[in-house]
């Protein structure tokens, strides 16, 4: 994965002497993608979209936000009607391409939710809260229907929680996982050294007794019986802290998470030797991860049985998941392909671009694998669940 040496950039040099040298892969995927001053998400450098470093489902059209929007607001009409505001919850939000796409989908299909309805960005970067406050101010909404806007962090939202629906599109994903490595028979983990030459490589390190016993108390099995030697993959400690600060910004309501996920004992597989770690930039994948730190995106998938674990000790209640590819159908897109063939001549562009694009919502080899997981918080043993496919 790293077969030449990744030059060292000095703001990160710096970082790694303060560390002594040698930090765990975890430590540098935070700096590599969250530094506020030089990092990947931190400073804005991500670019989503054609042309841009990946594509992801908002990015691809409007037409994933419309179908999406029809689950959320079957959610949100589902809560307890109390009277109070209903809050829609967007963690990591990106570009705000999504954002301001939910929006103009619920004001047309649910027009009367928009009076309680909030819309709120958790967003870190303040390159990025930018980008999304003018995609935001684009949306053709007029002001009396607009909800109230507005950004904060999940610690800012605990002061006074919420009810409504949480969404983490593709953000589970980025959150920085450390890396294990099955040497003479034993997990070691992964560390990132700085070398003299001022180039960074991959080196091994002890696995620290809490997270060998964390390791051990799941239900996970790695490393698998038959890992071959230097048999590598991710561990996502990531998770608890996070749901434990979503514990304390909603007091009740759903949470949807939408993300590249996989069951343990797939994800933990002997043939996945190398784990699941990516590198993306510039319309690439597969780029070295330790190459052009802060320039390229980082991601792992997500293992179901770890985030189940997780959310259920910081009282989160898994009550359904989907493979997108079924919920796109579910949702409509199906009649949407259909609607497609009943444009005018002259319209055959832009019908070919939007059913590329829904393709590639489904594509089994693709984004059509991502899965919906929805789980609940103070919502009791009501019947919320994700929208069934009709039966054929």
């Amino acid at each position: 994965m790293n077969p030449t040496p990744a030059v060292c950039p000095a703001w990160l040099a710096k970082l790694f002497h303060e560390a002594g040298g040698v930090v765990p892969f975890r430590q540098y995927m935070e700096w590599a993608l969250f530094h506020s001053e030089h990092g990947y998400y931190g400073a804005g450098q991500v670019r989503i979209g054609p042309g841009g470093d990946f594509a992801t489902s908002p990015s691809l059209g409007p037409d994933f936000a419309e179908l999406l929007a029809q689950q959320l607001i079957e959610l949100l009409q589902s809560l307890p009607g109390d009277g109070r505001r209903l809050s829609l919850v967007e963690v990591g939000p990106g570009e705000g391409d999504l954002a301001a796409d939910l929006l103009q989908a619920i004001h047309e299909l649910a027009p009367e939710l928009m009076q309680r309805l909030e819309l709120v960005l958790v967003e870190r970067s303040s390159a990025l809260r930018s980008r999304q406050q003018q995609r935001l101010a684009k949306t053709q909404i007029n002001e009396a229907s607009m909800p109230t806007l507005r950004w904060c962090s999940l610690e800012e939202l605990a002061a006074a929680p919420v009810q409504g629906v949480v969404l983490a599109h593709e953000l589970l994903d980025a959150l920085p996982v450390d890396r294990v490595v099955l040497e003479a028979g034993c997990l070691q983990l992964q560390g990132v050294e700085l070398l003299s030459s001022g180039c960074l490589c991959w080196c091994l390190l002890p696995l620290p007794e809490p997270l060998a016993e964390a390791i051990a108390a799941s239900d996970c099995c790695l490393p698998p019986a038959d890992a071959p030697e230097g048999w590598c993959s991710e561990w996502h400690g990531c998770y608890g802290a996070w749901l434990q600060s979503l514990s304390a910004a909603i007091d009740q309501g759903v949470l949807l998470v939408i993300d590249y996920a996989l069951e343990a004992e797939r994800y933990y597989s002997s043939r996945r030797s190398e784990g699941t770690l990516m590198a993306y930039g510039g319309g690439a994948a597969g780029l070295d991860p330790l190459a052009a730190p802060g320039g390229q995106d980082l991601t792992s998938h997500v293992c179901i049985e770890s985030l189940n674990a997780a959310a259920a000790s910081q009282g989160w209640q898994l009550l359904d998941q989907r493979r997108q590819g079924e919920m796109m159908l579910a949702l409509g897109l199906a009649e949407r392909l259909h609607s497609l063939q009943q444009l005018p001549p002259q319209q055959l562009p832009e019908a070919l671009q939007r059913r590329e694009a829904l393709l590639r919502l489904v594509d089994p080899a693709g984004l059509g694998e991502f899965r919906w997981l929805l789980y609940g918080r103070g919502v009791g043993t009501t019947s919320l669940s994700l929208r069934a496919a009709p039966d054929i």
